[in-house]
């Protein structure tokens, strides 16, 4: 009977651990979206569209695919997804500072 015991008390262990790990992805990835929306607002500010277009629009298009895998609730995925588009945007940004910067203005 203990043997029968400490099986049921692992396998309650390992499908405890094994819902905690699957409860991570299954929140969406609303701060990361945000961050990136604002990333994106920021380098608009700063002249991206002038300066490093090219960047602002990857920046747009990782952000666009993000919201697509959200709406599939494709969490994981979209979270990724957000992420470069927020790297993307501050690169946009620090070019166009920079831009800026050689320029004058």
């Amino acid at each position: 009977m203990s043997s029968l015991r400490s099986f049921l008390l692992f396998f309650g262990a390992v499908v405890a651990t094994l819902l905690m790990v699957s409860a991570c992805e299954t929140a969406p990835p609303v701060q990361e979206m945000s961050d990136a929306r604002q990333a994106i607002a920021v380098a608009r500010e700063a002249g991206a569209e002038a300066h490093a277009a090219e960047e602002l629009f990857a920046a747009e298009q990782f952000l666009e695919r993000a919201e697509q895998l959200l709406n599939e609730h494709q969490y994981h995925e979209a979270r990724r997804e957000a992420l470069e588009a927020k790297a993307r945007a501050l690169d946009a940004r620090r070019i166009s500072e920079s831009s800026e910067d050689d320029t004058g203005s």
